[in-house]
């Protein structure tokens, strides 16, 4: 038997983009991010804003990247990171839509 799904694919989407801003760090790389919309930004250029250790900073960039609100790209030693342009005009209209009803 096949299990009941209770939440809508909207009531998802929201949850998981509401659940990788719940941090103030990632806040602030999303802000960071945002802000730099015509470049993209290394991860050491983060680490030296935020009063946080690297590893930590890393496991935030993970969550956000997991959610689909940032995209990195790999060139060793460096890793750079931008807003993906497409999730985030998707979450700003979810956000929008859920908090005007």
């Amino acid at each position: 038997m096949a299990k009941k799904k209770y939440y809508t694919p909207y009531q998802e989407k929201v949850a998981r983009y509401a659940k990788a801003m719940s941090h103030p760090a990632r806040t602030f790389i999303l802000d960071y991010l945002a802000n730099n919309l015509d470049k993209c930004c290394y991860s050491g250029d983060m680490a030296v804003e935020l009063p946080i250790a690297r590893s930590t900073l890393s496991e935030h960039l993970k969550e956000l990247k997991a959610a689909g609100l940032i995209q990195g790209e790999i060139n060793p030693p460096y890793i750079k990171y931008c807003i993906n342009r497409e999730n985030w005009e998707e979450a700003k209209a979810l956000m929008s839509d859920f908090f005007n009803r």
